[in-house]
């Protein structure tokens, strides 16, 4: 099997699952001559010795020699898998292998592009899985410009939303609309289990058989949302605290066993850094924001820290190269300037944690802010791998009730659509890649409108009198599909590196998947995904349109490859803290803070009962032993307004709050 970025890469017969294996040997005959039966016994025992040379290749292959990496060694590399049963042994299957799930239930692995997963109870950080021929495996450095992200996102696993998760929505309606209000509505319903629900949900929507499943569909990266309250949460916070923490160390080991690398994303940070209920709660923004926006910031800057410290550690490093440090933070309502104020601060600690340049900790993903891409040219020249991340959606303009299911005036599916998707995105996400840096798609659908139960938020609904044809996706016709299909290609091939949002939809209340266009499992059994997502390239150009495609180069400080050097300037420019903060009553000095004087926390690592202390000690939760400020707590002696809403209840500060001693 041919990889690229690596050695080919041997792996077991498809239909053998492990290396137990019991060789029968069947006499022959007596009715067979004797010159007969001894070049059978001969020709038996040469395949014997020939399969258990290759038996010996293959575990030498895989336990002693270690392919060629930026710095990742077997002993001290990330999560875990513990979905091989009870055996202890190294375990590989490629196409049509049998895969044992942790509960006993097993399925087959189907992957037809040469992919193949890999257990290794021995060594749990073992990252030699390939999600499919043409992607490098997770102990081959990935390389921008030339391997492509082919993407799905885990959405509504760890941070619920309406459309997502219906079912609980439907069940607390009118209640709930937010994971905050639907917190306080199930903790308040013991009957039902309280907030254990949502921990039944952590450890039921998604399945190891899905990370098979996106591995098996051509994909090669997950972006997997998680909240802040994955770390903690303060008093008077209704979320259930931690424990998705523990679920999402599980979907890591399941990630690394069938080679998918990982973009983490920070999706809902303290006091809501865009009001909207995948923040956690809706809300008026107060990340940067508001009386309450420099306290938020400062503990949003802890929790990147303290994740930092965990994905830049040898076991996890590979398998997560990219961390989106807060997703979508309103940029129109923060401000550019205060932005970026937080993100060089944000950029300056995760770089004196991990080091500069290629191999040292994660990619830096931020999100265009919902601006235009051109506006984030030359933003913090010679920064260390900074990601600019886009997220190109028509679903959420003005009505627009142009049909899908009819042909352009050229016989293109799909009618306006796909070519509409090309000119949007193409052009600008490919001069993005050489006047920022690094541009992916880190959301899309294949929806091209605001159709879809409860998308625009629990007990909303779309004014397009074309939903229910859209919502209906059983009784799609042919043309349909074919323009689904033809606008998803045109999305793919225009975005470029993508990851599609999302992986799963559940259904509502009623049984029924109400917003089908934004399930990529939905849409590979229905046939309006492509089975392979390759089949995307040329798609603007065989619509007409003249591409001018991203050649691939980046400058060098851009991909780690040369120093880093952000200019002076820029520090003088956007100090931190920010000189101003938008719909604050007082000034920056006057501003509620924290300080950096309590206990740090380390996010804990997955324990593995089999393998050796000598494999799993280096994955203590903090990467740099240098690292030993405090955490953040409030202030003794100082009050505080809501998080979410930054009203002074008593009186406007006229003092900036020190503690006992503050005047």
């Amino acid at each position: 099997m041919s990889t690229t970025g690596s050695s080919s890469t041997p792996f077991q017969s498809s239909h053998e699952s492990t290396y137990n294996y019991n060789y029968v040997y069947q006499a022959p005959s007596e009715s067979v001559p004797r010159k007969r039966r001894q070049k059978r016994r001969l020709v038996t025992i040469l395949a014997a010795v020939f399969v258990l040379v290759v038996l010996i290749v293959i575990v030498v292959y895989f336990t002693a020699i270690r392919p060629k990496h930026g710095g990742n060694d077997s002993s001290s590399s990330s999560s875990s898998s513990t979905s091989s049963g009870s055996s202890t042994k190294l375990t590989i299957g490629g196409d049509g292998s049998i895969v044992t799930m942790e509960d006993g239930t097993k399925f087959t692995y189907n992957n037809s592009f040469g992919g193949f997963w890999v257990n290794d109870p021995q060594n749990p950080f073992n990252n030699n899985a390939q999600p499919n021929s043409f992607t490098p495996p997770l102990n081959t450095s990935w390389k921008w410009g030339v391997d492509r992200v082919y993407g799905v996102n885990l959405g509504g696993l760890f941070v619920l939303e309406p459309f997502i998760t219906p079912s609980f929505f439907d069940k607390y309606a009118p209640a709930a609309i937010d994971e905050w209000t639907l917190s306080v509505a199930m903790a308040n319903d013991t009957a039902s289990g309280g907030l254990g629900q949502l921990e039944n949900h952590y450890a039921t929507f998604i399945t190891e058989q899905d990370i098979a499943e996106i591995a098996g569909a051509g994909l090669n990266w997950l972006r997997i949302p998680i909240a802040f309250w994955a770390i903690e949460t303060w008093p008077g916070e209704p979320f259930l605290a931690k424990t998705s923490w523990t679920y999402f160390l599980r979907v890591l080991g399941w990630a690394r066993k069938y080679g998918l690398r990982v973009c983490l994303d920070l999706h809902a940070v303290p006091g809501s850094q865009n009001g909207l209920n995948h923040s956690g709660r809706l809300s008026p923004v107060n990340f940067l924001s508001g009386n309450m926006g420099m306290a938020n910031a400062e503990r949003t800057l802890y929790y990147i820290r303290v994740l930092t410290e965990f994905v830049s550690q040898p076991a996890y490093r590979d398998l997560i190269p990219v961390f989106g440090i807060v997703n979508e933070a309103m940029l129109g309502i923060i401000g550019r300037d205060s932005l970026t104020s937080f993100y060089l601060e944000a950029h300056n600690m995760i770089r004196s944690i991990t080091g500069f340049g290629e191999g040292n900790g994660p990619y830096i993903a931020i999100h265009d802010g919902f601006q235009p891409l051109e506006s984030w040219a030359n933003f913090l020249q010679g920064s260390d791998r900074i990601i600019l991340d886009t997220h190109p959606y028509f679903s959420f303009g003005a009505v627009d009730t142009s049909p899908m299911a009819v042909n352009d005036d050229k016989g293109n599916p799909g009618g306006k659509w796909p070519t509409q998707a090309c000119n949007a995105w193409g052009p600008s996400t490919n001069s993005s890649q050489s006047a920022f840096g690094v541009t992916i798609s880190g959301e899309f659908a294949a929806s091209p409108n605001n159709c879809g139960y409860f998308l625009l938020g629990a007990g909303s609904q779309s004014t397009n009198p074309d939903c229910p044809a859209y919502d209906d996706y059983q009784n799609y016709n042919e043309s349909m599909k074919a323009g689904i299909s033809n606008y998803v290609l045109a999305s793919m091939d225009a975005t470029g590196d993508w990851f599609f949002w999302t992986w799963k939809i559940g259904p509502n209340g009623a049984g029924v998947i109400g917003t089908p266009l934004w399930s990529y499992q939905l849409g590979l059994q229905q046939g309006w995904i492509p089975k392979d997502p390759r089949t995307a390239f040329g798609k603007c150009a065989a619509l007409g349109l003249t591409p001018n495609p991203f050649d691939g180069n980046y400058a060098g400080w851009m991909t780690g490859g040369a120093t880093s050097t952000i200019a002076a300037s820029s520090s003088q420019s956007f100090p931190w803290p920010p000189t101003t903060i938008s719909g604050a009553n007082v000034p920056v000095t006057l501003m509620p803070t924290y300080t950096s004087t309590g206990p740090v926390i380390t996010l804990p690592p997955q324990t593995f009962t089999a393998a050796p202390s000598s494999v799993t000690a280096s994955a203590d939760g903090w990467f740099n032993a240098q690292d030993t400020a405090g955490g953040v707590v409030t202030v003794a002696g100082c009050t505080y307004p809501d998080e979410y809403n930054g009203i002074f209840t008593s009186s406007t500060p006229t003092a900036p709050c020190t503690g006992p001693t503050a005047s």
